[in-house]
């Protein structure tokens, strides 16, 4: 059985910093890409980065780039998301997918989320 726990979110003040991180079981997680998506309150889910399972490519999408960072080891069986400089625009829950950016907001396996506030 496929399952993601993601962690490390919380209240965060505007210019803070979080690390997500997502602990993967049930496949094998070295083979498959992975990808970070969030659901701001009433609105869809929004990808927000990917990173490959070979050569470790990254995308992310333009409201986060530069600020946010994606990483995975391997060895771990996580992922991970750093990140800095947040805004209150970033508030929502994260999750993270199995799966390339193709596929992360429509049937990818995900986990249950974790919230990120930001607020003063």
């Amino acid at each position: 059985e496929v399952q993601l726990v993601e962690s490390g979110g919380g209240l965060v003040q505007p210019g803070g910093s979080l690390r997500l991180s997502c602990a993967a079981s049930g496949f094998i997680f070295s083979a498959h890409s992975m990808s970070w998506v969030r659901q701001a309150p009433g609105k869809g889910l929004e990808w927000i980065s990917s990173i490959t399972q070979g050569d470790l490519a990254t995308t992310y999408a333009d409201s986060v780039k530069g600020r946010f960072t994606i990483s995975r080891d391997n060895a771990k069986n996580t992922l991970y998301l750093q990140m800095n400089s947040l805004k209150p625009d970033d508030t929502a829950v994260y999750y993270c997918a199995r799966g390339p950016r193709t596929i992360a907001t429509r049937n990818a396996a995900r986990g249950q989320g974790t919230q990120v506030t930001v607020s003063s």
